[in-house]
């Protein structure tokens, strides 16, 4: 009788720890992106100040320095070589260089990353 009522307090109180735990917020953070806006026609060479909004953000969050990168006909361009890397996702903005070499063209969309990775709005590239 003994060992069965140990089974039981056990098993109540694994129960209470898997159950009872407070569970925590998610704290994965996407900020919209807001600059460039669609349409938004950007020249090689040219800086830019990139922005995105931060009034959602979490308290904590697990990742907050950013990565940003073009995203081009649907695919990432130069994960390895991104546009910047290391910035406080916090900060809302970023000054980013059109860098020369990058094909003019349209379907071109900026990626942050941080949490997590989220696409702005679609624009052009000019020489």
């Amino acid at each position: 009788m003994n060992s069965f009522m140990t089974v039981i307090f056990t098993l109540f109180a694994l129960f209470l720890v898997a159950f009872g735990a407070p569970v925590s917020p998610r704290d994965v953070f996407v900020p919209p992106l807001t600059f460039p806006t669609a349409g938004a026609v950007l020249k090689v060479g040219h800086t830019y100040e990139i922005t995105w909004d931060t009034t959602a953000a979490p308290r904590q969050i697990t990742n907050p320095l950013g990565r940003l990168v073009f995203r081009h006909n649907n695919r990432l361009q130069n994960l390895d070589n991104p546009l910047a890397k290391g910035f406080s996702i916090l900060a809302g903005k970023l000054n980013v260089t059109i860098p020369k070499g990058t094909p003019p063209g349209k379907n071109y969309q900026f990626v942050l990353m941080g949490d997590s990775g989220n696409y702005g709005a679609t624009f052009s590239i000019v020489a």
